[in-house]
C-alpha cells in the first residue's frame, strides 16, 4: 500500500506597515492554505512559530533583524525592491531614486545569514513613479502576486548571478534637503521621502522645520503640502 505525502499548507506572513495588513486580509488570506499574520518582533518568536510549524514565513516589510535560529530551521522569504545582488542593504527605494532610476525590479529571495544574499526565487519589474507611498502599495500588490506564484508553483530558488552592489542605510538627517541643481532633483527627493512613518524631506529657516509632501512636478514649478513646526 502506498502511503501518501500529506503537504504542508499552514503559511506565515510578516509585515510592519498598514498595507501589509491590508493586502494580507483582502487577498493573501483567501490563498489556500492555513495563514497567519505577524506585525512585531514580540510575536516573531521560535516558539511561536514552531506552534504554527509553517511551510513558508513571507517577509513582505520588515525593519528588524530575524533570529537566526528562525531563519536557519524554517524557509523565511524576503522581498527587496532591486535587481538582487545589485542594491543589497537598506532604504532601497530612496537610494535608487537619488541614483536617478525609473524602474527596478521586486526580487523574491530565501533569507538566510547573509543580508538580502539569499537565493532567487523569482523577480519582477515595476516602475518608481509616484510617492515612497506608492510605491511601496505597488510592490506590496506584486508580492502578493509573487506569494501566490511560488506556494502554487513550488519554485526552487536559485543562486544570486552578478556584482554585488550595496545601498546604505540612509539616516533621518539626511532627509534634510540638500544643494539640489535642478526641480526635477528636489521633487524626486520629496517624493522618495513620502510614505507613513518615514521622515519627510525638510529644511530649516528662521528657526522653524518645514516638511515637505505630496508634491506635484508641474514642469516649471513644484506643488507641495508645508508643514512647519518649531524646532527642538
Amino acid at each position: 500500500m502506498k502511503l501518501m505525502t500529506i503537504k504542508n499548507n499552514k503559511y506565515i506572513v510578516v509585515g510592519c506597515r498598514p498595507w501589509n495588513k491590508e493586502i494580507f486580509e483582502e487577498v493573501i488570506s483567501h490563498y489556500p492554505g492555513d495563514w497567519h499574520f505577524l506585525s512585531t518582533p514580540v510575536e516573531l518568536t521560535l516558539e511561536a512559530i514552531e506552534q504554527i510549524n509553517p511551510r513558508f514565513l513571507f517577509f513582505l516589510h520588515w525593519s528588524w533583524k530575524v533570529p537566526e535560529s528562525i531563519v536557519q530551521r524554517y524557509e523565511c522569504v524576503g522581498f527587496h525592491p532591486t535587481d538582487l545582488p545589485f542594491g543589497r542593504g537598506g532604504t532601497p527605494v530612496q537610494n535608487l531614486i537619488i541614483r536617478g532610476l525609473k524602474d527596478t525590479k521586486l526580487s523574491v529571495f530565501r533569507m538566510t545569514e547573509e543580508m538580502d544574499g539569499g537565493p532567487i526565487y523569482c523577480k519582477e519589474p515595476f516602475s518608481l513613479d509616484g510617492s515612497a507611498e506608492q510605491i511601496y502599495l505597488r510592490m506590496n500588490k506584486i508580492a502578493a502576486q509573487m506569494v501566490h506564484k511560488i506556494i502554487v508553483e513550488e519554485i526552487a530558488p536559485v543562486p544570486q548571478e552578478g556584482e554585488v552592489v550595496l545601498f546604505k542605510r540612509r539616516k533621518p538627517i539626511e532627509s534634510e534637503i540638500p544643494r539640489l541643481s535642478s526641480l526635477q532633483e528636489l521633487y524626486d527627493f520629496i517624493r522618495m521621502l513620502d510614505a507613513t512613518d518615514y521622515p519627510r524631506a525638510f529644511f530649516y529657516y528662521n528657526g522653524l522645520r518645514y516638511e515637505l509632501s505630496e508634491a506635484s512636478f508641474l514642469g516649471d514649478e513644484i506643488q507641495a503640502k508645508v508643514t512647519i513646526r518649531p524646532v527642538r
